[in-house]
């Protein structure tokens, strides 16, 4: 990508202040905050509007709420698509802020207006369920938000990034501390979100719970926009899809020459590749040798001086290095999708179990079973923050990293605490059942089982330790290893993670629910009275595949090969490997 240059000072001697810094961080973390705020807020009580005020089955809204999160990350592939292609991080991200507010002040309007979701039930009698009409209202709504998270989601985390300049020493080590404090500002919305808002959803009503996060999207449009002046912008560099795919196809049609004996007559062209190696070039790898045919230059590829060559014909080394280190990011990309899965199952079948135990702190007060999560966000901001302050120092000790500890082994260290979340949260299930049949309620479904809702707390706290270290790691590795033109790019793959996770979420319960029925009625995970269920069988189904996930993830880490760079400026002692480094600096 290239750096859009800073202007000229004014003859007037007034010193023009470098843009970017920790000075634009408010603006920037004020959009994600807000967005926060109204997919949380929405997200993790939804459960509750669509099977109390919509009157949906409860598998139909467990899974409408993970295609919902599935779809909402799978969207940045395209938000990030446009931002390196064309428009440039800013602009996408302005745009789909926009368009996120359209959508949130739609959703807004149907828990306001009685006529756009069905009538409230009396008594016993049957629940009408919302009308097609109203169904499309709510989708629509569902649709826009998915794509005004698209284009928020994967340039916020790399907008921000890019404040600090690799190549200022006082700025690089700054890098990896922005995703912990990323992280931990989302943690900070979320947790307003799971408490404040669920708080105002219950007991005040959906419009104002609704309409609180829809204000504050607003407000933030206009607060990212003033900050215009401050940020360091980087010009979209072209298409990263178009040339992955040429990389591709120039090395299929050379699939048959005889690969070249010296890597170092594998083609370069530093003036083409300038645009997309403004901190370095990547340098050659000896795995996937097939996709270096793209490299080779034969006598139909020499073009005049000056003169670009066919890209579906041949391509530099540094182009074709850029597809391997994505193709080298799958397997750890692929990893992070059942964490999600198991994550996802906190705003559907968790709170269902909240919604059936005793959530009273004193006689007039209790939890919304939708504010369960906060127990999530404490821990989640509490490793965050211990991590930052205490665990990074310790690890610098003895590993002599800037990190602490490589972002592989922190995404490791997360998978190993989510098989334990899920084993204990079946445990729990048990023990929940044990006192709705020891009270007789065991066919009861809506009656409040006396167990304290506290019991859930392991769960809800292993997941967010979890995360804190998973997904963040996640983050990291995505940025630090995709190619610097495709950090977008990279960070939708995050959030596709996210997206194939709920997706994997919503076929799981789906099998399960169909394959565990039986003659009599009996499902693992039944429709109307979880009581009756083996919500725990399921728990442990998630913990056996996660299990199998995390052997599947240590063998991916140790065959992993990180990106070697040549750093611009760099001293050189030969061509071939004149200052070269591997780009993770851990």
């Amino acid at each position: 990508m290239e750096r859009v240059e800073e202007d000229d000072p004014k003859q007037n001697n007034v010193k023009t202040r470098p843009k970017g810094g920790l000075v634009t961080m408010p603006f920037i973390f004020s959009n994600e905050i807000c967005e926060k705020l109204a997919v949380v807020g929405f997200n993790t009580n939804m459960i509750s509007y669509l099977t109390t005020q919509l009157h949906m089955p409860l598998t139909k809204a467990a899974n409408t709420l993970t295609n919902f999160g599935g779809t909402a990350s799978l969207t940045p592939l395209l938000g990030a698509f446009i931002s390196d292609s064309y428009a440039g991080r800013f602009w996408t991200i302005t745009v789909a802020s926009i368009i996120y507010q359209i959508g949130m002040t739609c959703l807004t309007l149907s828990a306001i207006l009685p006529q756009l979701r069905p009538p409230p039930c009396k008594g016993e009698q049957v629940c009408q369920q919302a009308t097609a009409g109203q169904l499309a209202i709510l989708y629509g709504s569902l649709l826009l938000g998915a794509l005004g998270s698209g284009g928020i989601r994967p340039c916020v985390v790399a907008f921000g990034a890019d404040q600090f300049d690799e190549s200022n020493p006082k700025e690089a080590t700054k890098t990896w501390k922005y995703f912990n404090w990323y992280y931990f500002v989302m943690g900070v919305s979320i947790l307003v979100a799971v408490t404040v808002l669920v708080y105002i959803q219950d007991n005040i009503g959906w419009g104002w719970g609704l309409g609180v996060p829809t204000i504050a999207m607003f407000l933030s449009i206009i607060t990212f926009i003033i900050g215009y002046p401050l940020y360091r912008h980087m010009d979209p560099s072209g298409s990263p899809f178009t040339r992955l795919v040429q990389v591709s196809v120039s090395a299929f049609k050379k699939r048959k020459l005889a690969m070249v004996s010296d890597p170092n007559l594998l083609y370069r062209n530093d003036e083409l590749d300038a645009s997309i190696s403004v901190d370095g070039k990547l340098v050659h790898t000896p795995d996937m040798t097939f996709l270096d045919k793209a490299a080779i230059l034969t006598e139909e590829d020499i073009v005049k001086p000056g003169q670009a060559p066919n890209l579906w014909r041949l391509n530099t080394i540094h182009r074709v290095e850029e597809l391997k280190a994505v193709i080298r990011m799958g397997p750890i990309w692929a990893a992070g999708i059942l964490l999600i899965t198991a994550y996802a199952q906190q705003n559907t079948f968790s709170l269902q179990q909240a919604k059936s135990m005793n959530r009273h702190l004193t006689k007039s007060f209790e939890i919304p079973a939708g504010s369960m999560t906060v127990f999530t966000m404490v821990s989640m901001l509490s490793t965050i923050a211990l991590y930052d302050r205490v665990l990074v120092r310790i690890a610098r000790r003895y590993t002599g990293l800037e990190r602490g500890i490589s972002f592989l082994h922190r995404m490791g260290i997360g998978f190993m605490i989510s098989v334990l979340a899920t084993l204990v949260a079946g445990f729990v299930e048990v023990k929940r059942k044990e006192a709705a049949l020891a009270h007789g309620l065991q066919d009861k479904a809506h009656s409040i089982i006396p167990i304290s809702v506290f019991w859930l707390v392991p769960q809800y706290s292993l997941h967010g330790i979890a995360e804190a270290f998973m997904s963040i790691g996640h983050l990291e590795f995505f940025y630090d290893q995709a190619p610097e033109s495709m950090r977008s790019t990279a960070t939708a793959l995050f959030w596709t993670a996210i997206s194939v996770g709920n997706y994997m979420s919503t076929l799981l319960v789906s099998l399960v629910h169909k394959f565990s029925a039986r003659a009599d009625g009996s499902n693992w995970l039944p429709d109307n009275n979880l009581n009756e269920g083996k919500l725990e069988y399921f728990y442990w189904l998630i913990t056996a595949l996660q299990v199998v996930n995390l052997i599947y993830y240590i063998c991916c880490a140790k065959l992993y090969t990180y990106k070697p760079i040549q750093i611009h400026g760099k001293d050189s002692g030969s061509e071939g490997d004149a200052g070269v480094e591997l780009a993770s600096k851990v």
